[in-house]
């Protein structure tokens, strides 16, 4: 990624979220600490799935002025192919995302919290953009990802099944709940990162499947 964004010019450094307390997964709770944490010297942030990388040198990385930038379209992503999906890396400025509140905190396990934020993006008035005039289809990018991984995170439990198809109207980025355990500035080949390993918080009594088992 950091040659990648060099070649164009396009001044970034790296976020690596890493989840390390003992709840399932939770992609959107980590993106919300992401952007809390990143500090006032970024205008812009890339939601960038960590198994997802760039092939294509023609994808556009640049500050996404006229709304959420959905790199990783339909028409490009190798899995997931229909029209509402805004996963994998979508760009969006600092104050489009205040104004969607961030990303629900409801989601533990893998999968639906973008589906929910493509609802967001719309009641906030923002309209998704995506990438034009890339020929490479379904090999635009290298996907890494495998399930089998992480099956508990894969799990649907209890209510879930139910809640995950809801708009979450309260939450976001105004009750996420987390301690940095550690934050650790580095530089690995050259490009400019910060780790940061993150405890996140769950109310069992609201959110029962952050627990597995």
């Amino acid at each position: 990624m950091h040659r990648f964004l060099n070649k164009k010019r396009i001044r970034h450094r790296i976020f690596i979220l890493n989840q390390v307390d003992h709840f399932r997964f939770n992609r959107a709770s980590l993106i919300n600490v992401g952007f809390l944490e990143s500090g006032n010297d970024t205008d812009y942030i890339a939601m960038h799935d960590v198994d997802l990388l760039p092939l294509n040198e023609h994808l556009d990385y640049s500050f996404p002025e006229a709304g959420p930038f959905h790199v990783a379209s339909p028409e490009l992503h190798p899995l997931y192919h229909y029209k509402t999906y805004v996963g994998g890396i979508l760009l969006l400025t600092k104050q489009h995302y205040e104004l969607c509140n961030g990303m629900s905190n409801r989601f533990w396990g893998w999968g639906r919290e973008d589906d929910e934020f493509y609802r967001r993006i719309k009641g906030a008035g923002l309209q998704v953009r995506r990438p034009s005039g890339i020929t490479t289809g379904y090999e635009t990018f290298q996907h890494l990802h495998d399930p089998a991984w992480r099956k508990r995170d894969q799990k649907r439990i209890a209510a879930q099944k139910q809640e995950q198809f809801k708009v979450d109207r309260e939450g976001g980025l105004n009750n996420v709940r987390y301690r940095i355990e550690s934050r650790t500035d580095l530089s690995v080949a050259g490009a400019p990162c910060t780790v940061l390993n993150i405890l996140l918080d769950c109310d069992t009594n609201e959110t029962p499947w952050c627990t597995f088992g």
